[in-house]
């Protein structure tokens, strides 16, 4: 870095610390602040998208024996998601990778220094319950273990998932640094575990996967879009913060780089694991991947060794999708130490109640939790994309949004009200809500902050200023 930028940025510094009371894990990432290569964040991506989380998704093409979709339906259902999601991860995360913001201080060039409490709980809230369910498939997993070490002497799924918590609680105060040595080991490990997984499958289970997934009819109908928009939901929070690990990236890469450590990673990832999830619940009629897969592994000392990669991608997945975002929401709501904010995340995790969202009974009903909250966070979205790129040509004055009493001071009406309308118009088909939602709240806000609200101070800095 050139004395001069490095001048400019101590300066930046400065004068963001006397305007803001934010703690200083909310502060912009400087240049050396950043540890992760993009080699990392490649590890990164593949470690959250082989997670067993996913994988239910996938299983969830299968409800009771039959298949919502054939196997040709899911290949491109899922390559449509992905495409879909590293497009909007690329475009998100900008703001975040040239100015070192997180996604709680984004979210108020749109929707205000108060108006952000409401924006920024619709990403805190669902990664919290994630966060509980993620969890809770480890503890199934670790239960696993103990029933084979201790010859089913020890059998208890809750204390399990309590001990794996705790642990991810400890894990997390160690934020980004503990994140790029987790996701390294756990994308390896598991995608060894899949390919294993893959062979079993392939090579015993090929005539009832062939027969009630294969060979399905499905469907190219509205069942076929309403599967892209769960597949797609499942990264609605995490491409809504994309500037939570965008800050983290080393500086340097192009537009195009960036957009490659997101497509390459997920599509070999996420579109791997929800095949695997789609044969596993073909195989075995059971939607829990966690318990499925010893079910299909007819070997104490290989079923302990999957559980164990099952835990790993757990807690990698969680590492990155269910930890940071909601800690800044936290911190940024409650003004307490990143520490604080992120132990109280894990403990509200517990609280999520994931042993019910987690049944067999519930697998539609966790399609409905992701179509629900990304009717939200569609909105959400586009209005930072509309903002930043067409109403302020990729222009942030950054101390602005960190001075409490400046332009983005209060509520943004036109952000708030457009969040509304996209919301209630992806609940008129909860099925297609996402892009519902992005559609109609990306309109809704060019229009509402060009003709409406007259005189407000968000107009400032943007082609609507007078």
């Amino acid at each position: 870095m050139s004395i001069t930028s490095k001048s400019h940025d101590d300066k930046n510094t400065k004068q963001i610390e006397h305007v803001t009371a934010m703690d200083e894990s909310l502060h912009p990432k400087s240049d050396q602040d950043r540890t992760v290569k993009p080699r990392d964040y490649i590890f990164m991506w593949i470690g959250d998208g082989v997670n067993i989380g996913n994988m239910t998704l996938g299983a969830s093409v299968i409800v009771a024996g039959v298949a919502k979709l054939n196997i040709y339906q899911t290949i491109l259902a899922a390559l449509l998601a992905i495409a879909i999601i590293s497009t909007v991860f690329a475009l998100n995360d900008r703001l975040g990778y040239k100015k070192g913001i997180p996604y709680v201080v984004q979210l108020r060039m749109s929707f205000g220094t108060k108006g952000t409490i409401i924006s920024s709980l619709l990403r805190g809230i669902p990664a919290i319950v994630w966060y509980g369910i993620q969890s809770w498939i480890g503890g199934t997993a670790l239960n696993e273990i103990a029933i084979i070490v201790t010859n089913g002497s020890f059998d208890n799924i809750f204390i399990c998932f309590i001990a794996l918590q705790l642990f991810q609680i400890v894990l997390s105060l160690f934020g980004f640094h503990a994140i790029k040595w987790v996701e390294t080991v756990a994308s390896v490990v598991f995608t060894i575990g899949l390919i294993y997984v893959f062979v079993i499958l392939v090579s015993s289970y090929s005539t009832e996967i062939v027969q009630t997934w294969v060979q399905a009819d499905g469907s190219w109908g509205l069942t076929f879009f309403m599967i892209i928009m769960v597949l797609l939901g499942n990264y609605a929070g995490i491409f809504v913060s994309a500037a939570d690990y965008s800050r983290e990236l080393k500086t340097g890469l192009s537009n195009k780089k960036r957009g490659a450590l997101y497509f390459i990673p997920i599509t070999i990832a996420y579109g791997f694991v929800i095949i695997i999830g789609a044969m596993l619940a073909s195989a075995t009629g059971v939607t829990n991947p966690a318990i499925a897969l010893p079910m299909v592994i007819d070997n104490p000392y290989i079923s302990v060794g999957v559980s164990a990669f099952i835990v790993i991608t757990v807690i990698a997945t969680n590492m990155v999708a269910n930890v940071i975002p909601p800690t800044y929401v936290i911190t940024l709501l409650t003004k307490l130490r990143y520490r604080v904010s992120v132990t109280i995340t894990g403990l509200l995790a517990l609280f999520a109640f994931p042993w019910l969202l987690i049944q067999e009974s519930s697998a539609t009903g966790l399609n409905m939790f992701v179509l629900i909250y990304s009717a939200f966070l569609g909105p959400v979205v586009a209005i930072l994309v509309v903002e930043y790129y067409i109403l302020r040509k990729q222009n942030v004055n950054i101390t602005d949004l960190y001075n409490e009493e400046g332009p983005y001071a209060g509520y943004n009406p036109a952000g708030l009200t457009a969040m509304l309308i996209g919301a209630a118009a992806a609940f008129i088909e909860v099925d297609l809500s996402w892009i519902i939602g992005v559609v109609v709240a990306g309109i809704a806000y060019y229009l509402l902050s060009k003709y409406a609200f007259k005189g407000s101070s968000f107009k400032k800095g943007t082609i609507f200023e007078k």
